[in-house]
């Protein structure tokens, strides 16, 4: 990946009244007036700001780091760092990335507890210091090829009500820590902090205490070692959607009344964590085309021209994207895709069931193995909302296909406060600190200095109005 460039990036205002959804309508309309019904996504970059104030809001204490891996898209990552939040990086190509942008080293945490030797000399030349290390061969490493680092001891975690466990292959046991902490003592390593993740997806909300827990028993024993250590790093595993069993906020409600027992906030320790899919699932939504279509009858012999009025029949529709593309989710990250019509079906309209395909070539290329949708057609539309989390980052061309083009939209209120953001700082928080709330009263007070502070942003992105 090349280092991106502030020029590269577009997006599109959102004019009063209009959403997100009446973009991918245009779009839809557009490209029916031609063949080149291609896939494409809308990525509405306001929901990520909605998504920044719903987390100070909901943990103040805690500064999050947004893990590159989940959704490295320029314009992501140019909305949070003008948004001032840290960055969580696995690699040199996304430490480029993020230092491309203008964020400053101390903003990066290389959260990879194995790391390539040549890559922690790049992070050394280019003065990241905090990484994470869960074993004493990374010490040894981080000893010869970094200079000043800032070492994170990651912690194993109980991750079995998770989607995705991490812990199978990250994290160092609580009997292991002393050990690790008196060879990084050995070693003339600075050590100041603890992290740990509970896994992506995590479905108990109640895993974040005990590992919390942990952590304190790792600071304390690091300050009998005699390290000042003063950061905790909670990791990620935050839902990206309202659709899930566990909310963010009941989240939440769980992890500051341990911070406030374990770590209160006269310690002086600096709180950080790791969202990923939370500030990017839902600001996504993909929108594929049907590309082809066969009808299986019960008896299992194929045709179009069966009455259409028959009700024992299974519809196959293969679609312009696939799991070797945006849906690559469904294997790597446990997603359940279902797709909403954009053409609304009638009341009457009868549904059959049906299964959705990639355009691939490959037999395991299946988005959907049965879902209920009516009769459509080849040139009809699907929409798959929530698609922004792990879908475009790990997509490929696999067979020559190429991921959707992105089209970035946010509103003039917005755009306003991200701007407010970037130049002044979050606004005091007021009685009424919903997003929307906060929303309204930003755009009411900075219209005085719409072109004032224009320059915060429009130095790395190129507006279409």
């Amino acid at each position: 990946m090349n280092p991106a460039t502030p020029t590269d990036l577009d997006f599109s205002f959102l004019e009063e009244g209009f959403s997100a959804r009446d973009i991918v309508d245009q779009k839809i309309n557009e490209s029916s007036l031609t063949d080149d019904r291609d896939a494409f996504y809308v990525c509405d970059l306001g929901d990520v700001l909605k998504k920044h104030l719903r987390w100070v809001r909901a943990l103040p204490r805690v500064t999050p780091f947004y893990a590159v891996k989940c959704n490295d898209s320029q314009a992501v990552v140019m909305t949070l760092a003008s948004l001032g939040t840290g960055f969580d990086c696995a690699s040199k190509m996304e430490i480029q990335l993020v230092q491309s942008l203008g964020v400053d080293p101390s903003r990066i945490i290389y959260a990879n507890p194995c790391k390539q030797v040549s890559q922690i000399k790049y992070a050394s030349s280019h003065g990241v210091q905090m990484m994470t290390f869960d074993s004493e061969v990374e010490l040894m490493k981080v000893a010869r090829c970094h200079d000043n680092a800032k070492l994170v001891l990651r912690i194993a975690t109980d991750d079995s009500k998770a989607v995705c466990r991490l812990s199978v292959k990250f994290g160092a046991t609580l009997k292991a820590c002393r050990g690790l902490l008196e060879r990084a003592k050995e070693l003339g390593l600075d050590v100041i902090g603890v992290s740990f993740h509970v896994g992506s997806g995590c479905t108990d909300a109640e895993t974040y205490t005990k590992a919390i827990a942990d952590a304190r028993c790792v600071f304390d024993m690091g300050e009998e070692l005699g390290f000042e250590m003063d950061l905790l790093d909670i990791g990620g595993g935050f839902p990206g959607s309202d659709d899930t069993e566990l909310k963010f906020e009941e989240i939440a409600a769980v992890i500051n009344p341990a911070l406030d027992k374990y770590f209160p906030a006269d310690a002086g320790v600096r709180i950080i964590a790791e969202p990923g899919r939370f500030y990017v699932a839902s600001a996504y939504t993909l929108v594929v085309n049907i590309i082809a279509k066969k009808v299986i009858m019960d008896d299992e012999s194929a045709s179009d021209e069966e009455d259409e009025g028959t009700s024992d029949r299974t519809l196959m529709y293969y679609v312009n994207d696939g799991v070797y593309g945006s849906f690559n989710c469904i294997f790597y990250d446990h997603a359940h895709c279902l797709p909403t019509l954009h053409k609304k079906p009638k009341p009457d309209e009868a549904l059959y069931p049906c299964s959705i395909w990639g355009p691939t070539c490959d037999g395991l290329d299946r988005i959907v193995e049965q879902c209920s949708l009516p009769d459509l057609q080849v040139g009809d539309w699907l929409v798959f909302d929530n698609m922004g989390a792990y879908t475009v980052a790990a997509s490929s061309t696999f067979n020559g296909f190429q991921r959707p083009d992105i089209h970035y939209v946010m509103s003039r209120p917005a755009w306003l406060h991200v701007q407010q953001i970037c130049s002044q700082g979050l606004p005091a928080p007021a009685e009424d600190s919903s997003p929307r709330s906060v929303l309204i009263r930003l755009h009411e007070s900075t219209q005085h200095v719409r072109s004032r502070n224009t320059a915060c942003l429009q130095k790395v992105l190129k507006i279409n109005i």
